[in-house]
């Protein structure tokens, strides 16, 4: 690579120190034309061992390389790719390598210095200027140790300690369903000594409901049971629906007067969607991850995949089960929610068919489709960051990244649907939504880095968006978007704001979505100035923003209301913000980055932190799962003080 001819001379010598010692740190240099390699025998004791190589130069560039002892040994920039295994490198490089991958127990380590950096981040080109001290700018001080890895145990207790921490979470949740039925079955005893009086009135309670609403609360079971279809089911025509909606103190009976058992099956489709996602999306998915590692292990080439090499465990074929073992929680939480809430629908579903006035008048109307979804949702994390984790790299970030967004977007309808049971999107809408997000975040790591283009349309995408959102959730669904939109959003500033000054009509919803859009626009300002380089990152926290936004005012609206936060739901929300702020914590320890080079990756690799099995990211993930299961049940339970209270009483916000 020199940009003139070189004058050298060969000199040869032998070599002194060329066994490496198991916890003994050995130093040495090398240079393009003086490449080093050194053996290595496994003792007895030790099926595994780690290679740590440390340098205080980024540059040069270099590679390393475990081989078989076979000659010839490939210790040339052109064929040290040839044999083994083998990673470039900066700053730090670490390969994990196994006893029974070599037959004789024993193999070479070779260090090749390469003659340019562009495979490091660096630079191709040799400028003419430096061709005098070329030679001796290319030299590397190296470091490399080579210490035990973890032995067998320390895989069963990982595992098992994996296992017990999440099944711990199944024990606290039948200690919680027994307490409430042992309460329930007391106020049941209670029951029976209340006054003549009272069982007429809950009869005849019963008895109206029964004929003024009976076909309105008939059983999910119901044979008769329509599938939904294009048109509206209220009983009121349009013109009604635009005053009831319109009012200035609404109230959750103006907002649940459509047939319950066809709401329904409207959120159910969201429960039948999500499952068909995830499965044409999740087997292609593992599919591709197979192939990658089956590549990796192929080739040798461990710069495909992003790992923390210095905290990366093998398990058979896989390179780090560490990390994909840490997605269990997902997994298990989302399996125990779908319990949960299987378990209050049943109950749900039984008071219905006792014809209780509570479960039909009283409370928030009970729709557990979108919660289903959501512990699908959970599920399919776990094991899509699992599938991601087998080989991370630049082509597949998305099978990460894919749920998140879809697990923010949910808990966000989730909670408006609370309030307004009749005018939540639907199933299709909001899954087409969710798959032009994945669309836009795909299409922001691929031009999102130097395109100025990009950004000034995603801004105007974000912003337009914001807006249009916004109309529909004032208006309560009301103010149609279609081409004479422009002429009414005009009509509406003349009148309200030149017209005559006067206060907004839902001035609570107004400030809500003052500051919604405030943050939103803040954020496509931020993206248009600075350009993160993490899209992803940048799409996830708009979504987890906006989502702790409305999920504090609605919380500030209740309290406001004089509605009650119950134990339950109050060490929920505790938990929550406690656990949220720690797994952040552990996620910006970032410990590699595919935006980078391998090389670039590798410098932020960091030890083991947790038995000397999990780093930090697995962390995140124990934690992140956690905090997503805490997040659910606030929602889940953020609303049964009202379980007592007429809907003619609760207000909508």
């Amino acid at each position: 690579m020199a940009p003139l001819g070189a004058q050298y001379n060969l000199l040869v010598t032998k070599v002194k120190n060329f066994q490496l010692q198991t916890n003994v740190a050995f130093h040495f240099t090398a240079s393009p034309s003086q490449p080093q390699y050194f053996l290595y025998k496994f003792p007895k004791d030790l099926d595994s061992v780690i290679i740590k190589v440390v340098s205080e130069m980024v540059y040069p560039c270099s590679v390393v390389s475990v081989q078989d002892i076979v000659c010839p040994v490939y210790d040339l920039d052109h064929n040290v790719e040839f044999n083994g295994v083998y990673q470039s490198m900066t700053k730090k490089a670490a390969i994990t390598v196994q006893k029974k991958d070599f037959p004789g127990e024993q193999f070479f380590v070779v260090f090749v210095i390469k003659p340019e950096d562009y495979a490091c981040g660096g630079s191709f080109f040799i400028q003419e200027k430096e061709n005098h001290t070329w030679n001796l700018q290319r030299t590397k001080n190296l470091k490399v140790t080579i210490v035990p890895s973890i032995k067998e145990s320390v895989y069963v207790k990982a595992i098992l300690l994996s296992f017990l921490i999440f099944f711990s979470f199944y024990l606290g949740s039948l200690l919680v369903a027994f307490v409430h039925y042992a309460r329930f079955r007391g106020k049941s005893i209670d029951g029976r000594y209340c006054s003549s009086d009272d069982e007429s009135v809950s009869s005849g309670g019963r008895q109206m409901s029964s004929s003024d609403g009976g076909g309105r609360y008939q059983s999910d079971t119901d044979s008769s049971v329509e599938e939904e279809s294009d048109f509206d089911t209220m009983p009121d025509i349009e013109s009604d629906k635009n005053v009831i909606r319109t009012k200035m103190f609404l109230y959750l009976s103006d907002l649940s007067r459509k047939d319950r058992r066809i709401v329904s099956k409207k959120y159910k489709i969201y429960f039948w969607n999500i499952t068909t996602i995830a499965v044409f999306y999740a087997l292609p998915v593992i599919q591709l991850v197979i192939t990658y590692q089956t590549v990796v292990n192929v080739t040798g080439n461990q710069d495909i995949c992003y790992y923390n090499f210095l905290c990366a465990h093998p398990l058979g074929v896989l390179s780090a089960f560490n990390n994909i073992l840490s997605n269990l929680g997902h997994v298990l939480l989302g399996f125990l929610f779908l319990l949960i809430v299987l378990r209050r629908d049943i109950l749900h579903r039984r008071s219905l068919e006792a014809k209780d006035i509570f479960a039909m008048e009283y409370g928030i109307p009970k729709h557990f489709g979108l919660f289903y979804a959501m512990g699908i949702a959970l599920m399919m994390e776990g094991v899509l960051s699992a599938c991601y984790h087998v080989c991370p790299n630049y082509s597949n970030f998305q099978f990460d990244t894919s749920f998140m967004y879809m697990i923010a977007g949910l808990c966000m309808l989730k909670l408006y649907q609370t309030r307004h049971p009749d005018i939540n999107a639907s199933a299709y809408s909001a899954y087409a939504s969710f798959a032009v997000v994945i669309c836009l975040t795909v299409l922001g790591v691929l031009f999102g880095k130097n395109d100025m283009w990009f950004w000034i349309i995603f801004s105007a995408i974000h912003i337009l968006a914001s807006l249009a959102l916004s109309t529909q959730i004032y208006y309560m669904g009301r103010f149609k978007i279609d081409l004479g939109i422009f002429r009414r959003i005009a009509m509406v500033f003349y009148t309200d704001c030149f017209h005559q000054c006067s206060r907004p009509l839902y001035m609570d919803r107004m400030v809500l979505l003052i500051v919604g859009n405030l943050v939103n626009w803040s954020f496509a300002l931020f993206g248009l100035v600075y350009r993160p380089r993490d899209f992803a990152s940048y799409m996830l926290g708009i979504f987890i923003c906006n989502l702790l936004l409305y999920l504090a005012f609605y919380i500030i609206m209740k309290l406001r209301s004089s509605e009650k936060v119950l134990p339950i739901p109050l060490f929920c929300i505790i938990a929550t913000a406690v656990v949220w702020a720690a797994a952040l914590y552990f996620f910006f320890q970032n410990l590699s980055s595919w935006e980078e080079t391998p090389a670039e990756s590798r410098e932020k690799n960091r030890d083991c932190i947790l038995l000397g099995f999990f780093d930090d990211h697995d962390v995140w993930h124990f934690l992140s799962a956690t905090a997503l299961f805490f997040s659910f049940l606030v929602l889940l339970t953020l609303d049964d003080d009202l379980d007592v209270v007429r809907r003619d009483q609760i207000p909508v916000f």
